[in-house]
């Protein structure tokens, strides 16, 4: 209930966004988690007392015998300061060739020749106002602009190819204020562990149990499904339902963001963290919903930092979450359609007040050698209410893994690749089918079949904060569409930490 009140007043106090909710959504952007650690270095943990997070070996010796760690910021970072400013700039460049589609709708992926060019710029500040270790406080402020198009304007997959797309051309590259964050700290022992500094928490000590609150703008992958493989667009893999979990339709706006507040306790082996946060009032537009009492996204985590391979790091993650809003069931809507009530297949034109869309994600990550590490998810939610944060798959499953290059002289170079299966339920196949028009998809017409996606990238550390990638994704029945495809998307990623 506090944390509801807080994230309400919070709303009020910054609820003035304008209000675009004729024009299609964007994407939502990428963790900024994922972002704090390239800033810091290989070694950043998402939660300090995470004993099993990407840590990577001492390195080795030069020929003097001194230790030399690698460089990945272009300025350095110095700790124990009680202020951060940092920044990022991230730009990537796809293209894909012509491919066979008999038919296409308003919300196909296009089959001709196309490319095009996204960039997402990043200034992250944080200050520390006390020195206090048991109870820390940290004022988070960040300023985005992201600009650039997607590929058929973001439209016709699900699993969409470029991460940090905004698909609504109408709100131009402007600078806009990302995150505003409360972060407190309440130590409940005086044993205390190490944490690497970062734009979230500046300490460089914690408690070894405590209970954090955050309060303020946000977007709920900085602190929910995190897993250190599979979670960065900027260096990692690129598609929507790689980076975070396509069934777990979390609450946010066309750009990613919305306000709330969240409480989570940490062990030294475990967390548990919950969330109320506001709701979009269309289907992934840019205004939210302020009344919390009628529209609001729960979301609950367990965290279980324990190794599945002896002496190796791994950590597991299940989540649930719960959406109240202004939703429409698919099945209502296909019925109406066939009783000549509708034209065509219109859920929006059946939203309810109160409807209730929830959900499970599982996700998990195992370092298996020094330079090995897998990583799995899957997802499911309920899929008779519509897809109406994220994307629009009701369940999926992913299996990947990335190698550092470490042992080539290359510490900071990594290959990875993945697999990724989505699908929907019968009621939503239906309405696609009939020519119903999603946020994310319609091709007119649905010959269904699980939509299938692999991903392969090389990312190159060419100097300090400098980073280059190529990227490769296939996708066999693109929009989960049997006629249409598959398809074949290449890109190039450059990216810059300062």
């Amino acid at each position: 209930m506090l944390t509801a009140i807080a994230a309400s007043l919070c709303a009020q106090a910054w609820g003035g966004q304008a209000r675009d909710t004729g024009l299609l959504p964007a994407a939502p952007q990428p963790q900024a988690s994922a972002v704090a650690k390239n800033n810091v270095g290989e070694g950043f943990q998402q939660r300090p007392d995470d004993t099993t997070g990407t840590v990577p070996p001492d390195p080795k010796p030069n020929k003097k015998g001194a230790a030399a760690d690698p460089v990945v910021t272009m300025f350095p970072h110095p700790e124990g300061r009680r202020w951060w400013i940092s920044g990022q700039a991230n730009v990537i460049f796809q293209g894909r060739l012509p491919f066979h589609s008999p038919y296409e709708g308003p919300n196909s992926f296009r089959n001709s020749a196309e490319y095009k060019t996204s960039l997402v710029g990043t200034f992250y500040s944080a200050v520390r106002p006390t020195t206090s270790v048991r109870y820390n406080t940290d004022l988070v402020l960040d300023i985005e602009s992201a600009g650039g198009r997607g590929l058929s304007q973001a439209l016709g997959l699900a699993g969409f190819a470029n991460l940090d797309v905004v698909r609504n051309p109408s709100l131009g590259s402007t600078p806009y204020l990302a995150r505003y964050e409360i972060h407190q700290v309440f130590g409940l022992t005086g044993k205390t562990v190490s944490q690497a500094p970062n734009f979230f928490a500046l300490a460089t000590e914690v408690p070894e149990r405590r209970i954090e609150f955050r309060v303020g703008k946000m977007t709920l992958p900085d602190f929910f499904d995190v897993n250190d493989i599979g979670s960065d667009s900027h260096l990692q893999f690129m598609n929507w339902t790689v980076d975070n979990n396509g069934a777990w339709d979390y609450a946010a706006d066309t750009r990613g963001y919305t306000v709330g507040g969240m409480a989570e306790y940490d062990d030294r082996a475990w967390s548990l963290r919950y969330g109320i946060f506001a709701m979009p009032v269309v289907a992934n537009g840019i205004d939210m919903d302020w009344a919390f009492s009628r529209a609001h996204g729960q979301n609950g985590e367990f965290e279980l930092r324990k190794s599945l391979v002896p002496n190796r790091k791994g950590t597991t993650r299940i989540l649930f979450f719960g959406n109240t809003a202004h939703m429409g069931v698919y099945r209502e809507a296909v019925q109406a359609y066939l009783a000549g009530v509708d034209s065509t297949p219109t859920i929006t034109a059946h939203a309810q007040f109160g409807a209730l869309k929830y959900g499970v994600d599982y996700n998990m990550q195992q370092e298996v050698t020094d330079n090995l590490r897998l990583f799995g998810r899957f997802g499911w939610n309920e899929g008779q209410h519509e897809s109406y944060a994220y994307t629009e798959v009701d369940q999926t499953v992913q299996a990947g893994g990335d190698y550092s290059m470490r042992r080539f002289g290359r510490g900071e170079d990594k290959f990875g690749a993945v697999v990724v299966s989505n699908a929907i339920k019968r009621d939503h196949q239906e309405y696609l089918r009939l020519g119903g028009l999603g946020f994310l998809l319609g091709d007119g017409n649905l010959n269904y079949g699980r939509e299938n996606i692999v991903e392969s990238y090389y990312t190159w550390h060419a100097w300090r904060g400098m980073f280059y990638s190529v990227d490769v994704q296939h996708f066999n029945n693109p929009g989960y569409n049997r006629d249409r495809g598959p398809v074949w998307v290449g890109a190039v990623r450059g990216h810059v930490d300062f």
